[in-house]
C-alpha cells in the first residue's frame, strides 16, 4: 500500500516532463500549477528515496520537506538546511545541474554538514 509520501513515477515524470522546455532554455515558464506539482512530486520523491528528518529542504514558494537519515529535529531552524529556487531545484532533480556546480554558482544555500544531497540526485531524468 503506498504511503502518504510515496510518489506515482509516471505522475512524476508527467509533472517534470511539463517543465522540461523551460529548464533547457527552449520554452516559456510553465504555469504555477505546473511549476508547484513538478517541485512538490519531486521533493516528495525525495523524501521517499532519502528517509530521515535530518535535513530540511525548501524550495520556496512550493514546498520543503525532511529527509535523509539521522538527528531527528523537532524544534526552531533545523541545523541542516538546503535552499533554492524552482528551476534550480527542478535542474539538480532531472540532472541537468550537478550538486557541485549548484554550490559554486551560490544557486543553493546548503548549511550544516548533512546538507549534501548528491548521493541521491538526480531524482528522474527527462
Amino acid at each position: 500500500m503506498p504511503t502518504s509520501r510515496s510518489v506515482n513515477p509516471a505522475e512524476l515524470r508527467a509533472a517534470v516532463e511539463a517543465t522540461s522546455a523551460w529548464l533547457s532554455g527552449e520554452g516559456e515558464k510553465p504555469p504555477r500549477a505546473a511549476l508547484a506539482a513538478a517541485v512538490r512530486l519531486s521533493l516528495r520523491a525525495l523524501a521517499s528515496t532519502a528517509p530521515g528528518r535530518s535535513v530540511e529542504v525548501r524550495v520556496p514558494p512550493f514546498a520543503a520537506v525532511q529527509c535523509v537519515e539521522g538527528p531527528r529535529h523537532t524544534r526552531g531552524t533545523p541545523p541542516n538546511v538546503i535552499e533554492t529556487d524552482p528551476k534550480t531545484w527542478l535542474e539538480l532533480a532531472t540532472g541537468r545541474l550537478q550538486w557541485t556546480d549548484a554550490l559554486a554558482a551560490g544557486r543553493v544555500s546548503a548549511s550544516g554538514s548533512r546538507a549534501d544531497l548528491s548521493h541521491w540526485l538526480p531524482i528522474v531524468r527527462v
